[in-house]
């Protein structure tokens, strides 16, 4: 391989490393000039734009087979050379998710930082270091290489959580956010160092060789790695019982940090876990499909019902999110990868994933537009919205529209293929519990939506959300109804990501 086709495979690495080098560095040369701040946020928003253009560009190398990156490749703890990333439609998918989240978080992050933000280059630097991060565990596919770039991404979340330092919520979101994930990503790492032990591979392709040869001795012991490994993954997505960090780490940290929390380190942890599973232990399908069973069953109830007993919104948030990804996890569960159906469990789980980007995004920016007003995130604070900035309002109404999974909205397209995955694979239960949850979601989002149009405010009078945020809420608003409305490109997107995994299952 030419050094050429190697700088082109790795371009949207390259492009957020080159991104997020430049605004640190010219943040250090301009730091005393306010107009040079919003410059910083222009030159993430540009590298942001070039990581969906460059994605583009590279998505036909992989053709309907996947590029396997074979300079990315490194030594076990034999000396053997085995690959640490996959240049495939799955791997490209998280990509240009990720582009996608940091758009949409650095557009309705200016006014927030400009005011409350002391270090802005670093900021915002740290939220592009996150998304790398993201794009590294998406495309891993050794141990190593996973553990690695979910520290990566552990490490950008805890210091972006505390960026607050003279808010004590913040600092006390972060503490319980790094202790929690320290422990987490210990328990994880060990079960880690038990699959390498069974197997003698750090390679995800390499340890279902093994373990389906017939020639492990010591099967036992996957079954702990698996119990290891899902809290370490578990604590990323938010699952049930591994979710104790996020409410604190939600209401504490800043609100844009807050909105990249809900969907980023998730979108990671499920690209990890959906990789891993279904790469590395497909011969112990009946029994993670168990134990995912009942996590996702645990998860919505839990989040759905210690909801409605919220009146901070952005920890009311932080319960939905939790509920959200107990839905998400049911296209796992009800994994179906035969050809011929119109949903694999898997592309169901991807389609939800990117309407609940879109959702959960826009309706953080709707947030960080009443905080910026208000100086709260209490429910009280959005009472009388409508009378106050119709926009957001009925924005927002969509998008908790859309949470709750009504037509024709983006999260009814993603329930739709989760819950049909489910109802497919004769698992009546997980998928009467799924809805019976989503019924339960309404109350808690009506205690918003109730606020907005019904509520008197102290304070009525109008006030604008600002250019960035308005852009952010708009695109957000019109892609939740495009993916409901329009839905067969995004159809297409999420079945044609996960074809190689479906196919090797």
């Amino acid at each position: 391989m030419t050094l050429t086709q190697l700088l082109v495979l790795l371009l949207p690495e390259l492009v957020l490393t080159l991104t997020a080098l430049v605004v640190l560095g010219l943040d250090m040369i301009w730091r005393n000039g306010s107009w040079s701040q919003r410059f910083l946020l222009w030159i993430a928003l540009i590298g942001s734009v070039i990581l969906i253009a460059v994605t583009v560009l590279i998505w036909p190398l992989t053709g309907t087979g996947g590029l396997p990156i074979a300079f990315a490749t490194g030594k076990d703890f034999g000396g053997d050379q085995v690959p640490m990333m996959a240049l495939d439609p799955l791997a490209l998918f998280f990509k240009l998710f990720t582009a996608l989240v940091l758009i949409l978080v650095l557009l309705a992050s200016g006014d927030y930082v400009r005011v409350r933000i002391r270090f802005r280059g670093e900021f915002y630097a740290l939220i592009l270091f996150g998304g790398l991060a993201m794009m590294l565990s998406a495309a891993a596919t050794n141990l190593l290489m996973i553990y690695l770039s979910l520290e990566f991404l552990s490490i950008t979340s805890y210091l972006l959580t505390g960026y607050l330092r003279e808010d004590e919520r913040s600092t006390e979101g972060a503490v319980k956010y790094f202790v929690y994930g320290a422990t987490a990503s210990a328990v994880m790492l060990y079960g880690f160092s038990l699959l390498y032990g069974a197997t003698g591979t750090l390679d995800l392709a390499g340890i279902a060789t093994v373990l389906m040869g017939g020639m492990v001795p010591v099967h036992w012991l996957v079954y702990p790695a698996l119990i290891m490994v899902l809290v370490g993954l578990g604590f990323k997505i938010a699952l049930v019982p591994f979710h104790q960090w996020a409410p604190d780490a939600y209401e504490g940290a800043p609100t844009p940090v807050t909105a990249f929390l809900s969907v980023g380190p998730k979108a990671a942890g499920f690209a990890v876990l959906m990789r891993l599973l279904l790469t590395a232990l497909p011969g112990f399908q009946l029994d993670w499909i168990a134990v995912l069973a009942g996590i996702a069953i645990v998860t919505m109830t839990l989040g759905n019902l210690v909801a409605l007993w919220q009146s901070n919104v952005k920890r009311l948030l932080a319960y939905s999110s939790i509920a959200q990804a107990g839905y998400m996890l049911i296209g796992l569960v009800a994994l179906a990868p035969e050809a011929q159906s119109w949903t694999t469990g898997l592309n169901g789980l991807l389609l939800y994933l990117l309407a609940y980007l879109f959702t959960n995004l826009g309706a953080f920016a709707v947030v960080i537009a009443v905080e910026n007003h208000a100086g709260s995130a209490q429910l009280d604070a959005f009472a009388g919205l409508m009378r106050r900035n119709p926009f957001l309002a009925i924005t927002m109404f969509l998008f908790l529209l859309s949470l709750i999974g009504i037509p024709p909205t983006a999260g009814f397209v993603g329930k739709l293929f989760v819950f049909g995955a489910a109802i497919q694979r004769q698992m009546i239960m997980l998928a009467v519990v799924g809805i019976v949850n989503s019924v339960i979601s309404v109350y808690y989002y009506y205690a918003i939506m109730r606020q907005m149009f019904f509520g008197e405010a102290v304070d009525t009078s109008p006030f604008d959300e600002g250019p960035g945020l308005r852009v952010a809420v708009g695109v957000a608003a019109v892609m939740v109804l495009m993916m409901a409305l329009y839905a067969e490109p995004f159809i297409r997107l999420a079945s044609e990501s996960v074809s190689l995994l479906a196919a090797s299952f």
